[in-house]
């Protein structure tokens, strides 16, 4: 006989969760069971091909600004996260030089340099506009991946096809594209500092894209582009917006600058950089990201890429940050092509929430390729113009001839100024103390464990939520006081009701066993369990997470393991479930032991990890969604249960760990089994738990300390509590809540449910 379970209260977050409850297999004694056909695997888009920088990433507008808000909070943590900028790093003196400066009549030009970290430096070229007194409004002009940057010279013949296609005026702005935009900027009345990319021009420390290298993968003193990195979020593209955000810090300091009109442009990957600067940071007032803000290619550079900077949104979402602030951007016959009719009518839904939906435009300029010429640029000046309050006539943002700056004029190092050292050896110092500077913070935060939206929440909790991306809340509906359950995910969409609907069950004497397919049919996910409930069941449910899935609560018979027998004794269900990659969703029904990673390429740089993971959420996070697909259908009326509790034993507390803090008071206890496991182990992209991040915010420890106050039984670390697990629950003044487990590994499920069935 079918039944039929709705659950009234609202889901925010992947949509309906739909459970079928399948034929259970056999009797007692039975072998494992199994919810789908041998061979068959469940029905998920996470086992379909994997998301790249070349796929389509549409923008839906929240439909009221306060869901924009919430939305845009969590955007923007994630983006800080995936920079590695989440705490920010510790902003010490730029010590910046000016000297050198060349006067061209109606502007000057300087040569700067200038400190984000210590002994790693910004370099560039300022522009001022000669015999403007006052503060003036500002330009931050970052550059794309031109040949040689700031040093571009497009040379005659390509200067030739450049004026033949109309896409330049003249020698020498087609010529020395760059300089035009800032010579111009100047004669307009601004102060443009043009500043060079990682690689490029001056900025000689590093290589622009050296990629994955055997010798930086070290424990210790490891370079970019490495395991040991990643783990940390250590990444070329957080060190180029570190870079702006300090050569901002700088600009606006400027006696001459006026810090409320300042502007960012840059196209190609300096458009790039303009629109993440912006959506970051909150200063600059005007943004002119020029051809590359798209629903298409991502941006195909180590330095537009990072671990987790797309797996919720696209350009089209992070270009959104900047509302309500001046947008305009141009497209070319590129990947931008379409903007007209994919993005940007998303983006004036987006700002007419504002109400000023006319200060977001794009001009398609699709009759020429990639480029920011002289078309392009006019668009930028007019924008420029109206938004930074210039008020100039028609005619003064009209290029006119100039004298380009020379190789040996724009360099910012000589002989009094000499070039500072690089190189591998450079290249880890640096890394060390950018990690070193974060863990100081981060050990800073644990003093205020026991606050509310303390610091440790906010580093170390952010940190989490932006990794999983995913959580399980409880909130009471106005009025009523009836308690709901909420599934929140990144994308922050709304769903509909849960719904159970049930076919079969099979009576295994003190117990019933049934198998279920809980899935969410608007994210295509399906997690295979089964629900062992005993017949005088108490309303409470332990779901079950093992390295061997669902079949970790089983015997090779098919009779529940140690502890879950026990718990079936006590009036306790068990939901044991198969994690992404275990059980039914592999062939041969083991844990995969390889995760998979886009192939974009053989080359070292095209080998980076943000390729795969800035896309795709890691499988160690995906397993952790499962988790908490599990606690929201537990919670929900499908089941009903009044007391949802995790246990994962045998190793499987690294999932349960990241689990719990991200499920809040919805979890009401949690036995795990860390087994020592920590992501500074692990050495490789594509091992399984392999998770961006996973080492910098105290590793496990972190996670299983935003577990406190609740109660957690621990078994795996040597009788002791990691000193932040016990720093948490001290300063939350219940050390009591945490127990530690000394027994041997084969004890531990006994063990775990005789804690589980305590009375309080």
């Amino acid at each position: 006989m079918k039944t039929r379970h709705r659950v009234r209260g609202g889901v925010l977050g992947p949509g309906p969760l739909v459970v079928l409850l399948l034929a259970a297999a056999g009797g007692a004694g039975a072998e494992p069971p199994r919810v789908l056909a041998p061979g068959e695997t469940p029905r998920d888009a996470r086992l379909g091909e994997l998301t790249n920088l070349n796929g389509y990433f549409p923008f839906t507008p929240p439909e009221t600004r306060p869901a924009w808000l919430a939305r845009s909070e969590f955007l923007r943590l994630q983006l800080a996260v995936a920079n590695g900028l989440w705490p920010m790093p510790t902003k010490t003196p730029t010590n910046a030089v000016v000297h050198g400066r060349i006067d061209r009549d109606d502007y000057t030009v300087e040569r700067v340099y200038l400190e984000s970290f210590p002994g790693h430096f910004v370099t560039g070229s300022l522009y001022r506009p000669e015999g403007r007194p006052g503060r003036r409004p500002g330009v931050l002009c970052p550059h794309g991946h031109w040949a040689n940057g700031r040093f571009y010279d497009a040379g005659p013949e390509d200067l030739a096809r450049q004026i033949a296609s109309r896409a330049e005026r003249f020698d020498p702005a087609g010529r020395y594209p760059l300089q035009a935009r800032c010579v111009q900027l100047a004669r307009m009345g601004c102060v443009v500092f043009h500043y060079d990319m990682v690689g490029y021009a001056d900025s000689q420390q590093l290589a622009h894209r050296p990629g994955v290298r055997e010798a930086m993968n070290t424990a210790e003193n490891w370079g970019y582009f490495s395991p040991q990195a990643e783990l940390r979020l250590q990444n070329m593209m957080g060190l180029q917006t570190y870079n702006s955000i300090r050569a901002l810090d700088w600009f606006e300091q400027l006696p001459d600058v006026d810090p409320k009109r300042i502007a960012v442009t840059g196209a190609s990957g300096g458009g790039t950089q303009t629109f993440v600067l912006c959506a970051i940071d909150e200063r600059p007032a005007v943004a002119f990201p020029a051809v590359m803000v798209s629903t298409a290619m991502q941006g195909g550079c180590t330095c537009e890429n990072a671990c987790y900077l797309r797996v919720t949104e696209g350009n089209i979402g992070i270009a959104g940050l900047i509302a309500p602030r001046p947008l305009g951007m141009t497209a070319a016959d590129d990947w931008t092509k379409e903007i007209a009719t994919k993005g940007l009518p998303e983006l004036k839904a987006l700002y007419r929430l504002f109400g000023c939906e006319e200060l977001v435009m794009a001009e398609p300029l699709i009759q020429f390729p990639h480029n920011y010429n002289h078309p392009s640029r006019a668009v930028m000046y007019r924008w420029i113009n109206e938004h930074l309050g210039l008020n100039l006539a028609d005619a003064e943002l009209v290029e006119k001839d100039f004298e380009p700056l020379s190789r040996e004029e724009l360099t910012v190092w000589d002989a009094e100024h000499p070039q500072p050292p690089g190189g591998d050896d450079y290249e880890r110092s640096l890394l060390g103390w950018i990690n070193d500077d974060a863990q100081r913070q981060i050990r800073a935060a644990i003093a205020s464990a026991g606050e509310e939206n303390g610091a440790f929440d906010r580093i170390v909790g952010g940190g989490v939520l932006a990794m999983i991306g995913r959580g399980v809340v409880r909130w009471e509906k106005a009025g009523d006081g009836e308690e709901r359950t909420r599934y929140v995910c990144a994308d922050f969409t709304s769903g509909g009701d849960l719904a159970a609907i049930g076919r079969s069950d099979v009576d295994r004497g003190g117990y019933r066993q049934a198998t279920l397919l809980i899935g969410s049919e608007s994210l295509g996910e399906q997690v295979p369990a089964v629900l062992l409930e005993p017949k005088d069941w108490n309303k409470t449910l332990a779901i079950w997470v093992s390295p061997q899935g669902k079949d970790g609560a089983l015997t090779a018979a098919g009779d529940p393991a140690a502890g879950v027998r026990e718990l079936l004794d006590g009036g306790m269900a068990v939901l044991a479930i198969d994690l992404f990659g275990q059980g039914e969703f592999s062939e041969d029904g083991k844990p995969i032991e390889n995760a998979r990673l886009v192939d974009n390429g053989k080359e070292p740089w095209q080998r980076y990890a943000g390729y795969t993971y800035g896309y795709n959420y890691p499988v160690f996070t995906k397993r952790v969604h499962d988790i908490l697909t599990a606690v929201a259908f537990a919670r929900g009326e499908g089941l009903g249960a009044e007391e949802v509790n995790l246990v994962g034993l045998g190793g499987a507390g690294r999932w349960v760990a990241a689990a719990r803090a991200a499920c809040h008071q919805c979890v009401h206890r949690v036995a795990l089994d860390t087994a020592g496991f920590r992501f500074a182990a692990v050495s490789r992209f594509d091992d399984p738990d392999f998770l961006p991040g996973g080492a910098k915010y105290f590793d496990l420890p972190g996670m299983l300390a935003l577990a406190a106050p609740g109660e957690v039984w621990l078994a795996g670390e040597g009788g002791e509590a990691p000193p932040v697990v016990a720093a948490a629950y001290k300063a939350h003044g219940q050390p009591q809540r945490l127990t530690l487990a000394s027994g041997p590994p084969e004890e531990a499920g006994k063990a775990a449910a005789v804690w589980l069935l305590r009375k309080p």
